[in-house]
């Protein structure tokens, strides 16, 4: 592929399906929140498995109660109560009710359940009842949570607290999820530092190692920092072997851009089963990013200024992770904030521009600033909630226009 033959978003997320997925594994339900379900589980039963008052009062039968008022009560027999963990031996019938507890089962022929506060316990077998109930109410019917055979949990769904609730509800304790994939972060370039160095003169220290592994972690996926590596084609192509031995996908900080020392293509183009399926995305910032699949993996060159390489993230890979782990996509959401522009924004035709704003409550709806910035400064990111899209093909956006916040 010639270098910056540049795809757009689309076409670069249409890859995806170059990559399969991480391989899957059971894991205790403990264990299992926010973890991608393998395999979809259906209930083997209903849940619940018998009706039940969803308030303390009296069963009855809704039509023993109909037309019921404060000034003309139902008046029933009481003929026994039901507590929780019981199992009723009665059978009601018409101008009965029994007293009953919330969560407890109801008895064979009552539908409905009178609250305590609408009736008055005249003695041991007489009530009246100042308002009428309807057949269900106030009572959860057999099956209504969940009917057997009915999906509790989707495959490709990222498991919630709510989740891990409705699978204990089955004593469903070990589920299949997929692997997480681990995620190898390289960055490159003599001018990189560790972070836990003083940097000499011309040197930087290494921050895309901290921000990506974030981000990867935020993904649902497990970081793997691998150092620093200079601008070297036998270091870089050993560097790149090591890795993709021992993680799922690798990401080079670094590198990706034109120059005689930024290596990366032909580091990875010196893999027998390698091959470039990407070398420049029209997305601004972050235009020079490298997809490569070495063998069944993918290798990123990411650019190596950070504002540029957290976003090129946010917007390309992290859905490309997100396939790889195993979340479906119907699954896949990102959190977006109507808003109005607070200024005008000029936009360069034929690439996506993606804009840092920071967001202000103003007159009871929110204004997006846009933070404006080099792609090297850390601060556009640290003094932003979001990003604002500037599709390709357009040339700006005015102050006041409506947008929406992609928010980080």
């Amino acid at each position: 592929m010639d270098f910056f033959k540049v795809l757009d978003i689309a076409q670069v997320l249409e890859l995806r399906a170059e990559f399969g997925r991480v391989s899957i594994e059971e894991v205790f339900l403990e264990e299992a929140l926010d973890r991608v379900l393998a395999r979809e589980v259906r209930a083997p039963e209903d849940l619940p498995p018998f009706a039940r008052s969803t308030v303390d009062g009296f069963a009855v039968r809704a039509a023993s109660t109909f037309g019921a008022g404060e000034g003309n009560p139902a008046c029933l027999t009481l003929v026994g109560g039901v507590g929780m963990a019981e199992v009723p031996r009665i059978r009601l019938g018409p101008g009965q009710a029994v007293r009953i507890a919330t969560g407890a089962m109801l008895p064979e022929g009552a539908d409905s359940v009178v609250m305590v506060e609408h009736a008055e316990v005249l003695d041991e077998t007489s009530i009246e009842v100042f308002r009428s109930v309807a057949p269900g109410q106030n009572v959860i019917a057999r099956g209504e949570d969940f009917a057997a055979g009915a999906v509790v949990a989707p495959g490709g769904r990222r498991l919630r607290p709510q989740d891990l609730g409705a699978l204990a509800a089955f004593g469903r304790l070990r589920v299949t999820v997929f692997r997480r994939p681990v995620v190898g972060i390289l960055s490159t370039g003599d001018e990189i530092v560790p972070a836990t160095e003083s940097p000499g003169p011309a040197q930087i220290r290494d921050v895309n190692r901290y921000s990506l592994a974030g981000l990867v972690r935020q993904a649902g996926c497990i970081p793997q920092p691998l150092g620093i590596v200079g601008d070297r084609f036998e270091a870089l192509h050993a560097a790149c072997r090591e890795a993709l031995a021992a993680c799922d996908v690798l990401l080079l900080s670094g590198g990706s851009s034109v120059g005689t020392r930024d290596l990366t293509v032909e580091a990875l183009q010196a893999f027998a089963d390698s091959r470039i399926l990407v070398h420049g995305i029209a997305i601004s910032p972050g235009k020079p990013t490298i997809l490569a699949r070495v063998g069944d993996k993918a290798v990123w060159g990411l650019p190596g200024h950070v504002a540029s390489a957290m976003i090129v993230f946010a917007r390309i890979v992290r859905p490309f992770l997100l396939s790889l782990a195993g979340l479906a996509p119907e699954e896949e959401r990102e959190y977006r904030l109507p808003a109005r522009l607070d200024r005008n924004l000029a936009s360069a035709q034929g690439r996506t521009d993606f804009v840092r704003v920071r967001l202000e409550r103003r007159d009871g709806q929110w204004w997006a600033e846009p933070v404006l910035g080099k792609s090297g400064l850390i601060q556009t990111l640290v003094h932003s909630e979001g990003l604002v899209e500037i599709p390709a093909f357009c040339e700006g956006l005015e102050r006041g226009a409506a947008v929406e916040v992609i928010l980080f």
